[in-house]
């Protein structure tokens, strides 16, 4: 597949393992998850479910931008949280980030996350 291409950015943290921040194939990013780790310390940012979102979907936004998208293109989230009551919170911060009559589609689960975290979020976009 030649117009296969791994995206690497360090506005956003480090994969945790042998997979790329996002790959653009065929007019689609597909971003892997992102947990909220700050890039520059690589260590979850302090606060609450409130926070490690921000952090989460502005590492999104550093990937998507290094990919040529943006937050705007985005077709499809998907939210994973360490606690289903973090929903109304999360959702907030969510809310916020995809202002707009077409917000992106979306699942919501609960899970066990890498290295603790309270959330993780991937999603795929379109490319500009």
């Amino acid at each position: 597949m030649s117009d296969r291409r791994a995206v690497h950015t360090p506005d956003a943290p480090d994969a945790l393992g042998p997979y790329s921040q996002a790959v653009v194939a065929c007019g689609l990013v597909h971003c892997s998850g992102q947990i909220g780790l700050d890039p520059a310390s690589g260590e979850f940012v302090e606060g609450d479910v409130t926070a490690q979102a921000e952090r989460v979907l502005a590492n999104l936004c550093a990937v998507l931008e290094a990919a040529g998208s943006g937050i705007e293109c985005v077709l499809k989230c998907n939210v994973y949280l360490a606690d289903l009551a973090d929903f109304a919170a999360v959702n907030e911060v969510y809310a916020r980030t995809f202002e707009g009559d077409a917000p992106p589609a979306r699942a919501c689960i609960e899970a066990r996350l890498p290295k603790g975290a309270l959330i993780e979020i991937d999603c795929v976009a379109l490319a500009r």
